[in-house]
């Protein structure tokens, strides 16, 4: 895997950084901004991983650490921060990258596919092709009445969800009727036997890395459609 570049992102206060893993050939011509999840930052082995095997599959993608991962504190910043930080790295990442002009998408892995939904839904202007959601956390583990789904038919574009099937954090068979109210542009790949990391229950090297790679191609398969779709 290609080391990626590191930029800088001023943003209200401050700065924050990004990292571009950039696509081997061939390229589909698209781009990825993807956000981390809450409990650790760009640098943790799942982002870093996804990121590399989807950069190496054709994909422009960026990572990039919300102010508190950053500063390296552990407590998530309030929403309104999460989303100005976001719409910073998309506005920096629709100027900066070609591809990003052509077909740009946004999502992340949980709270950063959250807040990724939210900022699609608040601004329809947004230059968004579509987002890509892994492990969307539809509620708090074990408060399923606790719901972040209101605003997800606001989004307007693609989404694909990734959900593995006993993801305390909404399982695909909760997450079926909010898919049901967004209508056909929402896409859904269940992970048999994957928790919210998309982790199987059994510890195997091998089984484990075969879920990752299909989980893979199958976003970039979707991006690819996606982004030739009228």
């Amino acid at each position: 895997m290609k080391s990626p570049s590191e930029l800088r992102i001023q943003l209200e206060a401050g700065a924050t950084t990004a990292l571009a893993y950039a696509a081997d050939r061939p390229a589909i011509g698209a781009a990825l901004v993807l956000g981390h999840g809450a409990g650790a930052g760009q640098h943790s082995t799942f982002m870093v991983d996804f990121a590399g095997a989807i950069s190496a599959l054709g994909v422009d993608v960026i990572t990039f650490n919300f102010p508190y991962a950053e500063q390296r504190r552990r407590i998530p910043d309030r929403a309104p921060v999460l989303e100005a930080c976001y719409r910073a790295v998309i506005a920096m990442v629709h100027a900066e990258l070609p591809t990003a002009k052509r077909a740009l998408f946004i999502g992340g892995k949980s709270m950063g596919g959250r807040i990724a939904t939210q900022v699609a839904a608040a601004d329809r202007t947004l230059p968004i092709a579509g987002l890509v959601l892994l492990g969307y956390p539809l509620h708090p583990p074990g408060r399923p009445t606790e719901r972040r789904d209101k605003h997800l038919p606001a989004v307007g574009r693609p989404m694909l969800f990734v959900q593995g099937a006993r993801d305390a954090f909404g399982t695909p068979v909760e997450l079926g009727p909010v898919l049901d109210t967004i209508g056909p542009s929402a896409s859904l790949h269940v992970v048999t036997g994957g928790d919210h990391s998309l982790k199987l229950a059994r510890k195997d090297p091998a089984a484990q890395a075969a879920v990752y790679d299909d989980v893979q191609r199958t976003i970039v398969e979707w991006m690819r459609s996606a982004s030739t779709s009228p």
